[in-house]
């Protein structure tokens, strides 16, 4: 009976055991980051893990050449994309795929593919692919530990996406046809009651249009009487004045904004005029 009640308690007690380190945490090896980048009229987004170099070596070794990659740790490296783009002029629909390259010495080839399922590269298919397209490497003067996917050079219509690891760059150009969009918005607002007068002399003015039609606009938007101290457009009207070549009228306008600025105790918009009027 002693011997019983003993194996008993040494049972529980290694129970007991493995249940305190099932419940012991871990930090996982290659950690996980979704990023999300406003782009053109919506974001794109990635899910990926992060391996880190540890003191290996990466490319062509760990990650070797001329063998398919999953960019990144674990599950295949997830994007998205809120509208149609194009991938180093690939066309690519709005969507959520999985990422893939094939590493080169001298260039990758870089994959959009439909297997949102696969975990790393198991369960690729290449009837699934939605774009190849190659991308040069670049080398990079510092190492980079963790494996980083990144965007930068962000304008209204095109950005980088750059994957970073050990001493290489992959940079990515991506690209969205949104002018036709933006028209037709534009457009269909000048239908409506409230007109987008601010916004479309805005988008005429820096997509570089007509600026006598979008100075005329923000003449219609600084009308509306909620605007009439509105500062910051009496400054971008000076700056489309000032482009059309009427300097006396940039000057007359910036002078207004810097009075209203300085009313409003904005301190930057006072600067920008006076940026502004020495340029004039």
């Amino acid at each position: 009976m002693k011997q019983l009640s003993a194996f008993l308690t040494a049972a529980a007690f290694g129970v007991m055991s493995v249940t305190a380190q099932a419940q012991v945490k871990m930090p996982a090896p290659s950690p996980g980051q979704t990023i999300k980048q406003d782009f053109a009229l919506s974001a794109v987004e990635v899910t990926y893990s992060r391996p880190a170099v540890k003191g290996r070596t990466i490319m062509g070794d760990l990650v070797p050449y001329n063998k398919i990659w999953r960019m990144g740790a674990n599950a295949a490296t997830r994007i998205k994309f809120g509208e149609d783009v194009k991938l180093n002029g690939k066309p690519v629909p709005a969507g959520e795929y999985v990422i893939y390259a094939i590493p080169g010495h001298t260039s990758w080839e870089i994959i959009i593919n439909k297997g949102l399922k696969n975990w790393g590269v198991d369960g690729y298919k290449q009837e699934e692919d939605v774009a190849r397209f190659t991308a040069e490497p670049q080398e990079l003067p510092f190492p980079i530990e963790s494996f980083m996917i990144t965007f930068g050079d962000v304008r209204p219509s095109a950005m980088t996406m750059m994957f970073l690891w050990d001493r290489i760059m992959i940079p990515v150009e991506i690209t969205a046809d949104i002018d036709g969009k933006i028209m037709a918005s534009i457009e269909e607002g000048m239908k409506t009651d409230k007109k987008p007068y601010f916004q479309a002399a805005m988008y005429y003015f820096e997509s570089g249009r007509d600026v006598n039609q979008a100075i005329k606009w923000m003449d219609a938007a600084l009308a509306e009487p909620n605007n009439a101290k509105a500062f910051w457009m009496y400054y971008q009207k000076a700056r489309m004045q000032a482009k059309a070549g009427d300097k006396a009228g940039a000057k007359a306008t910036s002078a207004k904004s810097t009075e209203l600025a300085k009313a409003a105790k904005n301190d930057d918009y006072v600067a920008l005029n006076e940026k502004l009027m020495a340029t004039l």
